[in-house]
């Protein structure tokens, strides 16, 4: 391992040569590629520098331990120095680990999205309509693109089902912890009384894979053409544009009908397919992750909740992280930053 911390620490020297290089200078796209990858490196250098020192101290220590001819209170200052060194450089260890760890090539990828009304009746698909729109807004906040995948609407307005898919930097890494089962508290529309509501939607996040990442043998689809319409789209087709593919292997079905192009929306069904196919291969895999999954996603059943927008009193509380911000009308307006953020953190801890 320390050889591995000492190329970096070769690299690091000679970036530092590069940039002083007035040839390099003067070629302000090489400047800035070094100066980049200096910057990323530095903190692991550093780092390194330091737990070195702390192992060179802790020798030293050591050494001082095993001469008894040194007093009692010397040898006990000595000893609780050892203490708070040996716990340095297991905290150094730790961040060179993080620091160094190979990145999760999945989380560079964008993602499939699928939103659906769980328990709750009308609510709950005006609760799900609201999710769409805060992860629409976000997306636009993060410089992502989002394109529509197929939508369910239903008679007042809101979705029994839409996916959607989300392009751009780390979309699946930041949106990957929306997967699981969303609770709201409020007062419906519906509701004449004006007593407060529990409904709840269920959220999947799941990277779209490369095409070639993942054959799809024709032999095993079923494919259905039929005419979209009504609350299932966005228009009314007077032509056989709606597609819904089933994989026989497995029994996923996926359709999309919010193309007037049958050939569009077969193209999308099959994009949908790949990431849910994608998804249970990696799950039947990782047994761990597929616990993780069942837990996350689960019915839609107000008890297995990751997270509560409650209205009257304006919060917002992630449960599996035990963060409460108060800032509702933000977070449902984009701001999901400080959410996201905070769990990235502790992730980034689970993995000490």
């Amino acid at each position: 391992m320390s050889l591995k911390y000492d190329d970096i620490r070769k690299r690091y020297d000679e970036l530092q040569d590069l940039l002083a290089d007035n040839a390099v200078a003067a070629d302000a796209g090489r400047c800035t590629a070094y100066a980049r990858e200096l910057a990323e490196i530095t903190p692991v250098v550093k780092a390194y520098a330091q737990l070195l020192d702390a192992r060179k101290q802790i020798e030293e220590l050591r050494h001082i331990l095993s001469d008894s001819s040194h007093g009692k209170e010397f040898l006990e200052m000595a000893r609780a120095e050892l203490g708070e060194l040996e716990e340095k450089c297991g905290r150094l260890e730790r961040e060179l680990d993080e620091r160094t760890r190979p990145a999760d090539p999945d989380l560079g990828k964008n993602c499939i999205v699928e939103v659906r009304a769980g328990t709750g009746g009308q609510e709950a698909g005006l609760f799900a309509g609201d999710l769409y729109r805060m992860y629409t807004k976000y997306a636009a906040v993060q410089g992502w693109s989002v394109e529509l995948m197929d939508i369910n609407q239903t008679p007042l307005g809101g979705l029994k089902e839409v996916i959607f898919s989300v392009k751009g930097k780390e979309a699946y890494k930041r949106l990957k912890f929306e997967s699981g089962v969303h609770r709201v508290q409020r007062v419906p529309t519906t509701e004449a009384s004006g007593r407060i509501h529990t409904s709840a939607a269920t959220v999947a996040v799941l990277f779209e894979p490369e095409e070639t990442q993942l054959a799809v043998d024709l032999k095993d689809l079923k494919i259905d053409v039929y005419r979209a319409g009504g609350h299932g789209g966005q228009h009314v087709n007077t032509t056989d544009s709606a597609v819904r593919i089933t994989h026989l292997p497995t029994g996923i079905v996926v359709t999309c009908q919010d193309e007037r192009s049958q050939i569009k929306n077969k193209a999308k069904a099959m994009r949908v397919l790949r990431a849910r196919l994608l998804d249970r291969q990696e799950s039947e895999r990782h047994s761990e992750r597929s616990e993780q999954r069942r837990s996350q996603v689960g019915s839609g059943d107000r008890s297995e909740k990751i997270r509560t927008y409650n209205f009257p009193d304006r919060r917002v509380t992630d449960h599996r992280i035990g963060f409460t911000t108060h800032r509702l009308d933000e977070v449902l307006n984009g701001a999901l930053d400080e959410l996201t953020d905070a769990l990235l953190q502790a992730e980034g801890q689970s993995h000490e």
